[in-house]
């Protein structure tokens, strides 16, 4: 943000719904695509970005200007999705990139494809919602290990044992389905 947003960050932080209203502006689009990272749907990621901004208004005296605001959104916004998720854990699409990624497969045939990308969302819903947002940010969204500890206040260390019990958990999961990652 521009040197005046200190000003801004400070009045929002005192509770002035101009500086709310600013910082909604400025902040917006970032938290929706982190949201959209998240949950995989762009209806609920625009429900949730609102959701997030509320929160975030609600607890506007807890916000401290000099830990930044962006990290800080990040986290409020990843537990709004974290509550998403639980509240809709087998709702989640993939798309074909995505499901490469994911399996490590590099399927030709259509009617294959289709059925392997079924299966890969399937196995991808059922894990707990803690790991797959790991798994989602890490591996298919490739975003920093510290900005994801940050935003589900974990340690790095914790970010990385979660993406390596997902994977391995997929692994799992995918195998017993029939497809070799």
């Amino acid at each position: 943000m521009p040197p005046s947003s200190t000003n801004v960050l400070d009045r929002f932080r005192q509770g002035d719904p101009d500086a709310f209203e600013a910082v909604f502006r400025e902040y917006q689009a970032s938290v929706y695509r982190w949201v959209l990272r998240i949950v995989h749907n762009a209806a609920a990621a625009e429900d949730l970005t609102i959701e997030t901004f509320w929160r975030i208004y609600r607890a506007h005296a807890r916000f401290e200007p000099a830990r930044g605001f962006a990290a800080w959104a990040r986290r409020i916004a990843t537990h709004a999705a974290l509550d998403w998720l639980r509240a809709h854990k087998n709702e989640l699409v993939l798309n074909v990139e995505l499901c490469a990624d994911i399996s490590g497969t590099q399927v030709t045939d259509p009617a294959v494809s289709a059925e392997t990308r079924t299966k890969i969302a399937q196995a991808f819903a059922r894990l707990p919602p803690g790991l797959r947002i790991a798994a989602a940010l890490a591996v298919i969204e490739q975003q920093p290990q510290k900005e994801i500890a940050e935003a589900l206040g974990i340690s790095i260390a914790a970010v990385k044992l979660r993406v390596f019990r997902a994977l391995r958990i997929l692994r799992k999961d995918l195998e017993q389905q029939g497809i070799r990652p």
